[in-house]
């Protein structure tokens, strides 16, 4: 029975992989390269994503995703969490189950979009307030001392629209280190020295009240200690002049041109919506990996941008000094990073940088 079971073992191994086991084997494998290990599923519904996460990546990175700032994110994850619960007024809860146990709170906000004042009869008699952000500790005593934590205060004009920003960092790090913890944050607005304001001075809008490109709003900036190469990163530059004619990356080009052609770099393109992934990936809609290819003949010219170790080789390879020495290699040695701008499995909207998914020039090594 045994030597049966092994027998169908080794046949079902002899098979040859079918074209769509292969397909699913190397969009797993692609997962593995983003952090996941199944791709997040699309929106029930039609979404829009957060201003503020958009205006994000189109500061880092291009239309491609290719980062172009590699100095504005502090860590490499931005999530945007929206309050969904529709509890009280001034009070705002948010769910950060999506957050992994490895990932490092940098920075986390609090954005509140504040309304504009409603008409008064006659002058006010204030014109600033003072506006506090509490962690709630116990839900059933909110207002005493012992029930919250000051977070972030500030003075606001009673005047104008648009979003506040409050720093709230030291009570996410507490919710993510203890889910139990998180009762949520309460917002007091006062007026100068804690005196009462005519109600209601200051309006934020709410979840349930508001349309969705106003509601509340948590941001959280992290780090998941993913790192890429030691090759160099930088920024995108704005020409590429080490770039392969697109006329000889084609269907026409041949072995032995490719064999002639000098190390130099091709277009490699990653479509996202052929690979099926668009309904949860938002920006962008693929980008060029580039990839490396041509010979390394001797001499090696400055335009191949060889290491010494890959001229010494090369020298080595071409007088026959050593048996089993092949010429130097065309890789890449400059790697630049790519930003995805996707949906999560709670459809909350994430910006994630990858290191290394971009070659950014060639050279013989």
């Amino acid at each position: 029975m045994p030597g049966t079971v092994l027998l169908l073992l080794l046949l079902a191994l002899a098979r040859p992989v079918s074209p769509e086991n292969r397909r699913a084997e190397a969009l797993k494998k692609l997962l593995e390269v983003f952090g996941m290990e199944d791709p997040p599923p699309p929106p029930a519904h039609v979404k829009q994503p957060p201003q503020y996460m958009v205006d994000l990546f189109n500061t880092v990175a291009n239309a491609d995703g290719v980062t172009k700032n590699p100095d504005v994110l502090e860590g490499n994850t931005v999530r945007s969490f929206l309050e969904r619960t529709h509890g009280e007024k001034m009070r705002f809860l948010f769910v950060l189950s999506s957050v992994a146990k490895n990932e490092k709170i940098l920075t986390a906000e609090l954005h509140l979009f504040r309304l504009w004042p409603r008409a008064t009869e006659g002058p006010r008699r204030h014109h600033f307030c003072q506006v506090s952000v509490y962690q709630i500790l116990d839900k059933s005593e909110p207002d005493s001392p012992e029930g919250r934590k000051l977070l972030a205060t500030r003075l606001l004009s009673l005047q104008g629209s648009g979003w506040e920003v409050f720093a709230i960092t030291q009570a996410v790090r507490d919710w993510t280190q203890d889910e139990s913890s998180n009762r949520g944050l309460l917002v007091t607005v006062h007026g100068l020295g804690g005196t009462a304001l005519e109600a209601p001075a200051v309006q934020f809008a709410s979840s349930g009240d508001h349309h969705e490109s106003k509601k509340p709003m948590l941001v959280l900036f992290t780090d998941d200690g993913r790192r890429g190469a030691s090759l160099p990163v930088a920024g995108l530059p704005a020409s590429q002049p080490q770039d392969l004619p697109a006329k000889l990356t084609g269907p026409r080009s041949t072995r032995s041109l490719d064999r002639l052609q000098p190390c130099q770099r091709h277009p490699l393109s990653v479509d996202f919506e052929e690979i099926g992934w668009s309904g949860w990936i938002i920006s962008p809609r693929g980008y060029n990996a580039y990839h490396c290819k041509g010979a390394c003949p001797f001499p090696l010219g400055e335009n191949m941008r060889p290491t010494n170790h890959a001229t010494v080789q090369s020298i080595i390879n071409a007088l026959k000094l050593s048996e089993g020495v092949s010429s130097p290699c065309c890789v890449p040695d400059k790697l630049y990073s790519i930003n995805l701008l996707y949906f999560d499995d709670d459809e909350n909207v994430v910006l994630k940088q990858y290191d290394d998914m971009v070659a950014g020039s060639c050279g013989c090594h």
